[in-house]
């Protein structure tokens, strides 16, 4: 454990904690926005074979004269990737037949952009044999979310939270930005990538409850939780003003330079400078945080208590060099450690499923799918604040993950043309899943100091 420290009088949320708990809200609100963005940047128009007008390359063949070069469905709805061989006449004619003749989009593809301007998938024609690379530019995103997990947790432990969180949140303004302006699927990829460093970075080190008073974190936690899922609403608000897959990466991005500048003002963590043996910064902070509740900044109004950490001396006497290893040191740490590891993999991988595969639901506005799954997260993660107080974690989590599964199997057999109640299941089993989420980082936090000795 790392040293302790005490701010006396800190049993209620000062003007302070008031504070801090809107600057990490606001940026969280956003992150949301990135890790769902693609359902509206990366959304898949309809889409058929382009067909020149005869000599002239600039026109296209529309019309019921696209029957004639273009199979349909019994929709009447053209091939999304393959044209005929050759002009199908008959088919003008009543009960017209056609032969079977047909080949791949030569000349590229026809976009149907009622709904949306332009996504990657118009620009770059990430369609037919190429749609693999859309699901490809959303994997590359999560990689870096991995990635920044990893690289920026540890960083943290040698650079401090503070300096961490600002880099994330630059890195995500920078990335973000770019990625709007990418010439290619490639430089796309690779900003996207950074964003997710950026959004792991920001998420680990900006929802830290250290300075929020013991009896209130759960209730801070919470309100930070509800901030990932009214940034799903935000997004749909603003994928629906905005139907330019540029100008909408922007406008997710620009935001964190703003975040960046306010940032600056939130302080180190204390528990890090005394670790780092800088005492009088952290007692610095402490009496400035003080001064911001109203509290008194001498003799029993603030005091800066270190305690013992339960480690060797030399291991708390310094900096932090403890690995991930760590984690699976003892029997009892490698049984949490697995077991976490497995809730967060069952969770995420259910959760980003059915959170990332909205245009499934083809006969609802996506626009309205994203608010609705956005806004069933609400209810849920309130649910389960007070469930889990009665229950306890363990019984709660488990009725989640369990209950969640059973909902999305039922949702399975449904006919997609019955879209309430597909949507129904599928949105109750998201909300479950998203209340097991919470359940799997109340247990992270909690468990592992009464663990790792």
């Amino acid at each position: 454990m790392a040293p302790g420290v005490q701010l006396e009088k800190e049993q209620r949320m000062g003007f302070f904690q008031t504070i801090l708990v809107v600057l990490i809200f606001l940026p969280l609100l956003m992150v949301a926005s990135h890790n769902f963005l693609q359902n509206f940047t990366a959304a898949v128009p309809r889409h058929w074979c382009y067909i020149p007008a005869g000599d002239n390359d600039t026109t296209e063949v529309t019309g019921d004269l696209l029957k004639i070069y273009i199979p349909m469905d019994g929709n009447q709805e053209p091939d999304r990737c393959l044209r005929f061989s050759t002009p199908q006449w008959q088919l003008l004619a009543p009960n017209g037949t056609s032969t079977n003749a047909t080949e791949p989009c030569l000349d590229g593809w026809v976009y149907d952009r009622s709904v949306f301007n332009s996504t990657i998938i118009t620009e770059w024609h990430l369609v037919c044999g190429q749609r693999a690379l859309k699901d490809f530019a959303q994997s590359i995103y999560m990689a870096g979310v991995l990635v920044g997990a990893l690289v920026y947790g540890g960083l943290a432990d040698r650079l401090g939270r503070r300096a961490l969180l600002l880099w994330s949140l630059l890195q995500m303004g920078v990335m973000g930005t770019g990625a709007a302006f990418a010439p290619n699927l490639a430089a796309y990829c690779a900003f996207r990538f950074f964003s997710g460093m950026g959004t792991a970075g920001s998420i680990l080190n900006g929802s830290t409850l250290e300075w929020i008073p013991s009896r209130f974190r759960a209730m801070v936690y919470t309100i930070l939780a509800c901030s990932l899922t009214l940034g799903q609403l935000l997004l749909a608000g603003l994928a629906y003003a905005i139907r330019d897959w540029r100008q909408l990466q922007l406008a997710s991005s620009v935001p964190f330079f703003l975040f960046f500048l306010y940032s600056w003002w939130i302080p180190e963590s204390v528990h890090w400078l005394i670790v780092n043996h800088r005492p009088e910064t952290a007692l610095r902070n402490l009496r400035r945080v003080a001064r911001i509740n109203g509290e008194k900044l001498e003799g029993e109004g603030i005091s800066l208590e270190v305690r013992g950490t339960g480690y060797p001396e030399e291991e708390s006497s310094g900096p932090s060099r403890r690995s991930a290893l760590e984690l699976f040191r003892t029997a009892p740490m490698r049984g949490v450690t697995g077991c976490l590891m497995l809730a967060w993999f069952s969770n995420s991988f259910s959760y980003y499923h059915l959170a990332l595969d909205l245009q499934r639901f083809r006969g609802i506005s996506i626009f309205l799918v994203q608010l609705i799954f956005g806004a069933v997260d609400i209810p849920f993660r309130m649910l389960v604040a007070v469930v889990v107080n009665r229950l306890g974690r363990r019984h709660t989590q488990s009725a989640c993950l369990v209950l969640g599964g059973l909902f999305i199997l039922a949702s399975i057999p449904v006919p997609h043309d019955m879209e309430v109640l597909l949507i129904t299941l599928t949105v109750l089993g998201k909300g479950l899943f998203s209340s097991s989420s919470s359940c799997s980082y109340l247990y992270t936090v909690e468990l592992y100091p009464t663990v790792i000795r």
